[in-house]
């Protein structure tokens, strides 16, 4: 979750339920591995990152196939500085469908100045995503305004979303039919070793936040011996790829819509709207079913809202923006409020487009989703009864996989013995990756270091303020320590504390922070 129809495409007729296996380590070997790519650095400058690189390297789009048709990736690069030089540290943001050309920048601008110089921190976009060549973008404009209430009350108010669903991978298999067999985390994670090898260094170092957790695990399956460094920050359960994932994820979003409507309460004197959670949770159901009914400013109905809110289940930062807007529309009937805010937080632009396209190819070509519709709509049924924020948002998020033109891989197992000791960083109450994820990754990697953030909500937990996190992580890229514990966590943190309201007419105007926090949350994104 991070923003259907059999379909004729250009590799043949595919069937949705069939299941073949994704290709092994063994399928790369020395045999078949063409010389390494060159790279040709030129100087692209930020204001924010005025020493930022780029490159781009060729990968073969089919990997059993090295000498066939190709792909472009797009790389990013700050060199290091120090005489002590420790290699590539890649970067990756999640997603899947995360740009990651500004996280190198943003990586190595965060990280103390002794440790970033001596990585060269590359941050690139996967297949598929961004500035890589091909770029997907199934269907434009898939998310414009106002779009059907996600909740359906009748069996016609379904079959308008499902329609919709199977018109985007209608639409995926008619204009990227060729290029979507290869659109699968097992491949992206071989276009990392094309990486390394045109970076010339023998071992990478890897720092990936949410979906990047997954990727990173999936390469370190294929090449362990090439794995120096491994950070995982906030870490899909690769046991519940990805179907039972996005079901775990509903009741967690809940969870956490319900910690907002508890710090509102908290702080009736900023927002007016009471000091009972359960009364400021109802009333933010009541202005649903009002933008329901008729949409805020012509443009934000229930979908939008919904969209315009689930930031807040990634990162409590933007609270005080989405508490102004709750409560100027509740008790002032402010449309145009609620519109600003979905326009920072809940639209999506060209390149939410492109995100959207990879990450429905990825993670439909990954594994297998339930074949019967039946399924989908039980499922959610049963889950809106106890988790209604959203659960059937999600639904139709992922329901283009009900109908995808092409099949399914079998999720590569990520046990791991052969791993040097990797550092994982989760906090307990994540909604995107809830905490178990990060224990079964854990268990799955043997050495590695499980580091909790007790009591935390956000999705994205390192570089973003919390000085405890950040010495674990600071500790381990410079000489690889990690720390040792007795319990489930080796090390535990505390949470950072919440937010405070902030003056009105700085909430009002939408003028978000450029804190740490909030620009590494802008990088991340909110679909998982």
């Amino acid at each position: 979750m991070t923003k259907r129809a059999g379909i004729l495409v250009a590799v043949g007729a595919t069937v949705a339920g069939l299941l073949t296996a994704a290709p092994g380590p063994a399928a790369a070997t020395a045999a078949n591995t063409p010389p390494a790519p060159k790279l040709k650095w030129t100087d692209c400058p930020t204001e924010s990152y005025p020493t930022l690189q780029c490159a781009k390297v060729r990968a073969p789009l089919d990997h059993r196939r090295p000498s066939g048709r190709q792909v472009t990736l797009a790389l990013s690069r700050v060199p290091h500085t120090a005489k002590t030089f420790q290699g590539p540290l890649l970067v990756n943001p999640g997603g899947p469908g995360g740009s990651g050309l500004s996280m190198a920048g943003f990586v190595a601008s965060s990280l103390p100045k002794k440790v970033a110089a001596q990585y060269d921190v590359i941050g690139f976009d996967p297949r598929g995503v961004g500035k890589s060549t091909p770029a997907l973008n199934c269907l434009p404009g898939h998310f414009d305004p106002v779009r059907p209430d996600s909740v359906p009350t009748s069996y016609r108010a379904e079959r308008v979303n499902r329609d919709r669903a199977e018109s985007f991978a209608r639409a995926c298999g008619e204009k990227h039919g060729d290029v979507l067999p290869y659109m699968d985390t097992v491949s992206a994670a071989k276009d990392l070793d094309v990486i390394r090898r045109a970076l010339g260094s023998r071992q990478l170092n890897y720092f990936g936040y949410s979906y990047g957790t997954y990727l990173g695990a999936v390469y370190a399956k294929l090449y362990p011996e090439r794995v120096r460094r491994l950070v995982l920050d906030s870490v899909v359960d690769p046991d519940d790829v990805w179907y039972e994932g996005n079901l775990g994820q509903d009741y967690a979003f809940d969870a956490r819509h319900k910690a907002f409507a508890a710090w509102v309460a908290k702080n009736d004197a900023a927002y007016g709207l009471g000091t009972d959670p359960a009364r400021v949770e109802a009333a933010w159901y009541r202005m649903r079913a009002d933008v329901a009914r008729k949409p805020a400013g012509g443009t934000v109905g229930a979908s939008e809202l919904e969209d315009t809110f689930l930031p807040g289940g990634y990162y409590n930062g933007y609270w005080p923006y989405l508490a102004e807007a709750f409560a100027a529309y509740v008790n002032d009937r402010d449309a145009e409020a609620l519109v600003e805010v979905y326009e920072n937080f809940g639209a999506v632009d060209a390149s939410g487009d492109n995100g959207y396209s990879v990450y429905t190819a990825v993670q439909c070509r990954d594994a297998g989703w339930p074949e019967h519709w039946s399924t989908w709509r039980n499922d959610s049924r049963r889950i809106h009864k106890k988790a209604p924020f959203m659960t059937w948002n999600n639904t139709w998020y992922n329901a283009p996989c009900a109908n995808w033109p092409v099949p399914p891989l079998r999720p590569l197992p990520v046990n791991n013995r052969q791993l040097p000791p990797a550092l994982i960083l989760q906090a307990t109450d994540d909604a995107a990756t809830p905490y178990g994820g990060a224990v079964s990754m854990h268990r799955k990697l043997k050495g590695s270091s499980l580091v909790v953030e007790e009591g935390g909500g956000n999705h994205g937990i390192t570089l973003s303020g919390n000085d405890c996190l950040d010495k674990h992580l600071t500790a381990y890229l410079t000489d690889g320590t990690v720390p040792r514990g007795r319990g489930e966590a080796d090390a535990v943190c505390a949470a950072l504390p919440e937010p405070k309201p902030l003056p009105a007419e700085k909430a009002a105007a939408q003028s978000v922070d450029n804190s740490r926090g909030s620009r590494l949350h802008g990088l991340l994104g909110f679909r998982p």
